[in-house]
């Protein structure tokens, strides 16, 4: 199976998915009488926290455009971690139906994708705003369904688990340096990847047969009776309209019956 190239961009999906959670955050500022002076809706960026506080850091002059866009938020994804708790029989395969083509992949395998959420602010009115727009959703968990893989309409509901909560506050310096207030969010997203999706040499199932037998023992048993149910008509599409029909065959010391031996029995 390997050299097979697929790509699902299933992980990409869920980095997408993780981040439209915190897309649409707003805070408002207000007078003594509780009168709207702003809203501001909170910048979100995909890196580090690192990146941004090495700006401000390093590079003084960018203090000022930097620091009219706080409060911001910004996420990465920081691990991929196998969830032996989520494990499914591996060599077991499910079949699906892409247009008039059968497709068979095998079950997906169990991921969790570790995200971090870092929400930086020089006010902390601003950010407890954010934090009580974020916190009430995950109890712990908050479910994001995402269309894993688009060729066989797969969708699942991903559980995104939050960890933790952590803040620093860095209030040390002289009074040129600026303060920055930093919520610290880690999440769990609980994702699975599909591997190669093959089309299925099986075909459509268009006949059913079952066959009863005198016991269980296979060396002695046998046959009485055997139930067969095809499609009608037999050519029938999974969309059609169509019926079935049912025919049963009766069998005597495991023959089936002549029309004689019926009139006699």
């Amino acid at each position: 199976m390997l050299g097979t190239y697929y790509y699902h961009q299933i992980i990409r999906k869920t980095v997408i998915a993780f981040g439209t959670l915190f897309n649409e955050i707003y805070i408002k500022h207000k007078d003594s009488d509780d009168n709207n002076i702003s809203e501001i809706k909170v910048p979100l960026a995909y890196g580090p926290i690192q990146k941004f506080l090495a700006r401000i850091e390093q590079q003084p002059e960018l203090n000022k455009p930097i620091a009219m866009t706080l409060p911001r938020m910004a996420f990465e994804m920081t691990s991929i971690q196998y969830d032996a708790t989520r494990k499914a029989n591996v060599t077991q395969t499910f079949k699906t139906l892409d247009g008039s083509n059968l497709k068979k992949v095998y079950l997906p395998v169990p991921y969790n994708i570790g995200f971090q959420l870092n929400l930086m602010s020089k006010v902390q009115d601003d950010a407890l705003q954010i934090v009580e727009q974020v916190l009430p959703y995950f109890q712990p968990s908050f479910n994001l369904t995402v269309d894993l893989v688009n060729s066989i309409g797969e969708k699942r509901d991903i559980p995104v688990v939050l960890d933790s909560v952590t803040f620093t506050d860095d209030y040390e310096g002289d009074f040129s340096t600026r303060r920055i207030l930093i919520y610290t969010f880690n999440f769990t997203a609980k994702t699975y990847l599909f591997g190669p999706i093959a089309e299925s040499t099986e075909g459509l199932i268009r006949k059913v047969q079952v066959d009863y037998y005198t016991g269980t023992e296979t060396s002695t048993a046998k046959r009485e009776m055997r139930y067969t149910v095809v499609p009608d008509p037999i050519n029938a599409a999974p969309d059609d309209d169509f019926g079935f029909n049912e025919s049963i065959e009766m069998f005597f010391d495991g023959k089936e019956y002549s029309p004689t031996q019926q009139k006699d029995i």
